[in-house]
């Protein structure tokens, strides 16, 4: 089975360890949820898997292939794609314009405005005009342009109505449907966990729960405990 594979990784962020031994496995056609409170590090430990930051102890392979040392560049070569938080558009072009800077394939844009129908209503307005929960959507799309192998998102509810979170998350499910390995990080656990195949919870940089997403669904005190740092 294709797998992105973290071991023991550990990051370091303005001299401090903030992500510490986290071993975790991304496989497609599952969704993996990680949660955890503010600050536990989900974000480090994202930024580590696609790049953006280093390493500092550990190992990242992408189906047996050891890219621990790979560049954001040579990972997305790779099929790692990264949503960011923040919904980054290029605000001064067109919907279809974004995503013509992802691919070049007219075939992709169209299936991009069959999965978010909103935006093919949009398809000639500058991104900038776009309401919140557009330029959500206009950010998955132009990564699935891209064709994905391991799509990671971070915080996609943030700043959006609850209404268009729940419109949205349900295709994450659909995207693993389509075989890719997806790792989301979510502040909205109950609804991340209900999409998700496994779970892996962050407290204070480290693990504190991972296997199956149906057992923290089922089990609230659970879910809390492991929050906390409490469960054992």
């Amino acid at each position: 089975m294709s797998e992105l594979t973290l071991k023991q990784v550990c990051v370091d962020r303005a001299g401090g360890r903030v992500v510490t031994d986290v071993s975790l496995t991304v496989r497609r056609g599952e969704v993996t949820t990680l949660i955890g409170p503010n600050g536990a590090g989900k974000t480090s430990l994202l930024e580590a898997v696609s790049g953006l930051v280093d390493v500092a102890r550990g190992s990242i392979t992408c189906d047996g292939q050891e890219i621990t040392r790979h560049g954001k560049v040579g990972r997305r070569k790779l099929g790692i794609v990264h949503v960011e938080q923040g919904r980054t558009v290029f605000g001064s072009l067109t919907v279809t314009e974004n995503l013509r800077v992802a691919t070049r394939s007219s075939a992709d844009i169209e299936r991009a405005f069959t999965l978010f129908p909103e935006l093919r209503k949009r398809h000639d307005s500058a991104a900038t005009l776009l309401s919140g929960g557009e330029q959500q959507m206009l950010v998955l799309a132009r990564a699935l342009v891209t064709r994905p192998r391991f799509l990671l998102v971070d915080e996609m509810s943030l700043g959006l109505a609850p209404a268009v979170f729940r419109r949205l998350l349900p295709l994450v499910k659909d995207f693993a449907a389509d075989g890719m390995g997806v790792l989301l990080v979510e502040q909205f656990a109950q609804l991340a966990l209900g999409i998700s195949t496994e779970a892996a919870v962050i407290t204070g940089g480290r693990l504190t729960y991972q296997g199956p997403a149906s057992v923290l669904l089922e089990d609230p005190e659970r879910l809390q405990r492991t929050y906390l740092g409490t469960d054992r």
